[in-house]
């Protein structure tokens, strides 16, 4: 496991300017360019871990691949991007895997227009990541038939796709908290459609905890909070909000780490304690989620695996795999501080 300490020292800062920054401790001063570096030097040091140290050999296709130049595009602004360290590692895995068989990486973030790409042919394949909308879906298709859609999985056949299945995930996760004695159960997140209409896909996590909770007669609306984007500022304003309800819940699940953080924030603040009062299990292990006090459960989704596998079916794309594969990356419940665990380790 990473250590604060180490990603101190590969930054050249302090301990504690390393905690604050994970902690999202927005009355830290800190130049951008500092806390960028922070942020991608702890998702670097932790891929680069045991666990996550990218695989020995080189992909199926990756003498296709070797010398070209492909493209992430991105659905995230650049600043975004910084706010959400789980696409920092997809892209990360993206990157490493594309050093090792000497492949060029160029990026384009969302800037609300399509990117513009003068010369479209040096492009030899695009791995688009994360929700895109349906006119953006239409131009990387113009682009190149070399096309990968990383954690995004739209409801269409013909698309190559790497993501996890989080459906199955938080019906685990829930099935064993119930099992650990949970019943009170609150959500924070994003249930909205992506809103597309040849590629439509919904936000899975929220659909399943509410038709598992009617499922299980444990839904009580007062309790499922959602806001429009997935971030530590919603998740502390939507804790804030579920704290003045008369009864509180026994635990929250958030739809990422980043709405955890911001739950934690906000119980906190309110002179609760994690998990005595109020328990919290939330998605994606960032870096940070390690070093929360308590340390927070959370499910991990392998976003460094997620980017290696996607440039993997990319370089078979482009070594001439003539139909589509949807690839689905395994999840696993890390078990911390802030729940109960089954067998008593939480």
């Amino acid at each position: 496991m990473v250590t604060i300490k180490e990603i101190a020292k590969a930054v050249g800062v302090s301990s504690a300017t390393v905690s604050r920054v994970l902690n999202y401790d927005t009355s830290l001063s800190i130049t951008e360019v500092k806390r960028q570096a922070i942020i991608e030097t702890a998702e670097a040091l932790n891929y680069l871990t045991p666990r996550n140290r990218p695989r020995a050999g080189r992909p199926v296709g990756a003498d296709a691949a070797s010398n070209g130049r492909i493209a992430i595009v991105h659905f995230l602004r650049a600043e975004d991007e910084m706010a959400d360290p789980y696409y920092i590692g997809v892209r990360l895995g993206i990157e490493a895997r594309a050093r090792a068989n000497r492949v060029e990486v160029v990026t384009f973030y969302n800037s609300g227009a399509l990117p513009t790409v003068d010369d479209p042919s040096v492009l030899s394949g695009i791995i688009a990541l994360g929700l895109h909308t349906d006119a953006e879906i239409d131009w990387v298709r113009q682009m190149t038939p070399n096309l990968i859609f990383a954690d995004f999985a739209p409801y269409v056949d013909d698309l190559d796709i790497v993501a996890c299945d989080l459906r199955f995930a938080m019906t685990r996760l829930l099935d064993q908290l119930h099992a650990v004695g949970y019943r009170r159960f609150a959500f924070l997140g994003d249930d909205r459609p992506s809103g597309n209409v040849r590629y439509p896909s919904n936000e899975e996590r929220a659909i399943t905890f509410k038709q598992w909770t009617q499922q299980h007669e444990l839904f009580d609306p007062a309790f499922y909070l959602l806001a429009d984007r997935l971030c530590f500022e919603n998740g502390y304003q939507l804790a804030r909000s579920l704290l003045e309800a008369p009864t509180l819940p026994e635990i929250i699940v958030t739809s990422n780490d980043n709405m955890a953080i911001g739950a934690y924030r906000a119980i906190q603040e309110k002179g609760l304690s994690i998990p005595r009062d109020i328990a919290i299990a939330s998605f994606n292990d960032i870096p940070s989620a390690q070093f929360l006090a308590p340390p927070l459960t959370t499910v991990r989704i392998p976003a460094e695996r997620i980017g290696e596998n996607a440039f993997d079916l990319l370089a078979e794309r482009m070594a001439g795999r003539d139909y589509a594969k949807k690839l689905i990356i395994a999840t696993e419940i890390i078990w911390r501080d802030s729940t109960r665990a089954p067998g008593g380790t939480g």
